[in-house]
């Protein structure tokens, strides 16, 4: 393994984007030979994950049509993250320069959106890394030469991206590449953090940096209803079920009834023949409330197309009631939504530049 780790550094000072016999060679040691060494402690790999064997995946990319300029290795679970895009796996980065190649525990730095891959945000990763190492950090402190940033010298958009996805790593450096017995024992300890964090997200109704599970369904819904093959299924960031989603607007919608009665309000749910959730009414004062719940922070939520017009027409004698960071105790039958953060907005002045279409409607004309 160090010598192909080491070929591929070489490599690298002479990347090109064409497909040249030096990248052609490159593309079968990522794919091939490193992806091979690594099935061959696939057992040893899943203890330390935490997954049935079968559920080890290992692939290796250098790019589609032109050559990336930084190819990687990686282990994943196949169940959790199909692909490198989402999601938690450990990869074998290689620098722009072939000076040095790292062992990364990383995040998947681009997401669909509306069936379009596009760049995660920083602050978003940021989010996912502050959530993730504080899981971790009771093993990772059994060794202190892990890194929390990495420096892939890369030239590309694409290249530059990596670095900030990664929750650490460990640097090997062309001109001090350990043997393979130390790349294997590094490799075995990077797996037990990865299973760290994979239990972490099974248990998790929400990991902050993510989309909310009601926009990923929103996105995913109208991609398969336009047919997009490039619809996602699967994946890390599971998508609720519909007794979740009813526990969740339940929770929601109690917390909003309370919090309006104390405030002296008669309150009325009118949630099933209105296109709002509560009606409300003091002495002569009325108010039209539209009530979202989220396991997310509340950072977004969807509006359907009647929620938004109605709200205009209603504004300001309206309110948009926010329930974040809503819990799910799943052990519980039927499921149960717990705790819960309300936020409410009165009046409530829908701003354009406040929403995101997720699709649209075209009429064809045939």
């Amino acid at each position: 393994m160090d010598e192909l780790l080491s070929e591929v550094l070489d490599l690298q000072k002479v990347w090109q984007a064409k497909n040249t016999k030096e990248m052609q060679r490159r593309g079968v040691v990522v794919r091939t030979e490193i992806r091979d060494w690594l099935r061959q402690h696939a057992e040893a790999l899943a203890i330390a994950l935490g997954v049935p064997l079968d559920d080890v995946g290992v692939e290796g990319k250098d790019g589609a049509g032109q050559r990336a300029e930084v190819a990687w290795t990686r282990v994943f679970s196949k169940s959790r993250t199909p692909s490198a895009t989402d999601g938690w796996y450990i990869v074998y980065l290689f620098s722009g320069d072939g000076e040095r190649a790292y062992l990364s525990l990383m995040q998947g730095t681009t997401e669909w959106i509306a069936g379009e891959l596009k760049a995660r945000e920083p602050a978003a990763l940021k989010k996912r890394i502050d959530w993730a190492r504080p899981l971790i950090e009771h093993v990772a402190d059994e060794r202190a030469d892990w890194l929390t940033e990495i420096r892939l010298n890369a030239r590309s958009k694409l290249g530059k991206g990596y670095e900030p996805g990664t929750v650490l790593a460990i640097e090997y450096r062309r001109d001090a590449m350990p043997n393979s017995d130390v790349l294997r024992e590094d490799l075995l300890f990077m797996a037990r953090l990865l299973g760290l964090l994979y239990k972490a997200a099974d248990d998790a109704t929400h990991i902050p940096g993510d989309l909310p599970a009601e926009v990923r369904e929103a996105t995913q819904s109208a991609a398969v209803a336009a047919n997009r093959r490039t619809a996602r299924k699967g994946g890390q960031g599971f998508l609720t079920t519909a007794a979740e989603r009813k526990a969740i607007e339940d929770r929601s919608v109690l917390l909003a009834t309370k919090h309006f009665q104390a405030q002296g309000w008669t309150v009325k749910d009118v949630g099933a023949s209105k296109p709002y959730d509560l009606h409300l009414t003091r002495g002569e004062e009325k108010l039209h409330v539209e009530v979202k719940g989220t396991t997310s922070d509340g950072n977004q939520v969807i509006l359907t197309r009647a929620e938004v017009e109605w709200q205009r027409r209603f504004a300001p004698h309206n309110a948009l009631v926010i329930v974040h960071s809503i819990g799910l105790d799943r052990s519980a039958k039927p499921v149960k939504a717990t705790g819960g953060i309300l936020h409410c907005t009165s009046p409530w002045t829908i701003e354009q530049d406040t929403l995101t279409v997720i699709s649209y409607i075209h009429r064809t004309g045939l």
